[in-house]
């Protein structure tokens, strides 16, 4: 799969998330598989420029190419500032938020609430495009809501307009993550435009991945939720895609491996205090698969210190290896 002059080492990319997707993540999940990883959203005011969120979220250190940034916002200018700085900081692609439905997003008129002003979006991508010299790539719902899908005409303004990729979420913003993804709009969307497609939304197995490639004629598919507690899922689904078999599921040395890689490249990255804080949401995700793992997640996410959080993660694997039949 191509984005502009970058070759992508497979199909299967790791969605933008909010409070996810930091580059701890990011790295984990690219050396687990991913083809491509996407920041979380920068907001693109530069008031906010200097804030600790936003610095963090434009960090890139050691990070695999090509590296995208996600910026969020609904002033053209101000987007274009957003793209051009961020490129000045490192970023090789620039990802426009047009999908995300958090209220504290759309009441400012940002994220999937543009979707409703095709004008505007046509702004947006305009001055984005014409700022930068890097591919620029949009995320998007598709439309306001189900009476008003549409993604077909977002996607042929984009097309217009030189966005280089677009991911299509196969909800609108009034669904937000309510019942199943559809993929008929994605599939309306490939019949019409030829720029490489992502379909994303409720893909949670290499099957669903396979099936919705099938169904939608995208090129690749995003990975969003199922990556959380999840990040080996991408190359599950890379070897799937590749080979139709499956990949044995990671045993408990590597489970242990990467939980305790990840809890310490967070208390690295945002420092022992609030790392151990941030790290208590992937606790959660990583242990809910564990029939044992909630009563671990009680005790670990009391926990103040970084070396105490480590010392009992490990008492939590040692305890899955003496007792086998609860790694499932």
């Amino acid at each position: 799969m191509h984005i502009g002059p970058y070759t992508l080492p497979n199909n299967v990319v790791l969605a933008p998330m909010a409070g996810v997707t930091d580059l701890p993540f990011r790295l984990l999940c690219r050396r687990l598989g991913a083809g491509l990883t996407v920041s979380e959203m920068v907001a693109a005011s530069p008031a906010l420029r200097e804030t600790r969120k936003s610095r963090l979220r434009r960090e890139h250190v050691g990070e695999p190419e090509p590296r995208a940034v996600q910026i969020a916002g609904a002033d053209p200018e101000m987007l274009a500032w957003a793209a051009r700085d961020n490129v000045a900081g490192g970023a090789q692609i620039i990802d426009i938020n047009m999908g995300c439905p958090a209220k504290k997003v759309c009441n400012r008129m940002a994220g999937s609430a543009l979707l409703a002003d095709e004008a505007l979006v046509r702004d947006i991508l305009q001055a984005v495009v014409e700022s930068v010299s890097v591919p620029v790539t949009l995320k998007i719902r598709t439309g306001p809501a189900p009476e008003r899908r549409n993604g077909v005409r977002i996607a042929e303004i984009a097309q217009a307009e030189g966005i280089a990729a677009l991911a299509v979420h196969g909800r609108t913003r009034a669904e937000a993550y309510r019942g199943e993804a559809e993929y008929a709009t994605i599939r309306a969307i490939r019949e019409t435009v030829t720029l490489p497609l992502l379909a994303n939304g409720d893909i949670r197995s290499p099957e669903e991945a396979q099936r919705v490639l099938a169904d939608t004629g995208a090129d690749g598919v995003m990975i969003a939720r199922a990556a959380q507690g999840r990040p080996w899922i991408f190359r599950e689904i890379v070897h799937y895609l590749r080979t139709g078999e499956h990949l044995p599921p990671p045993g408990v040395g590597e489970l242990r491996s990467v939980m305790v890689e990840h809890l310490q490249a967070l208390h690295r990255f945002y420092g022992a205090h609030q790392g151990v804080r941030v790290a208590r949401k992937h606790i959660g995700w990583y242990l809910k698969a564990h029939r044992d793992g909630e009563a671990f997640r009680r005790r670990l996410v009391r926990i103040d210190s970084a070396r105490e959080q480590i010392a009992l993660t490990h008492a939590f694997f040692d305890h899955l290896q003496r007792s086998p039949g609860l790694a499932a």
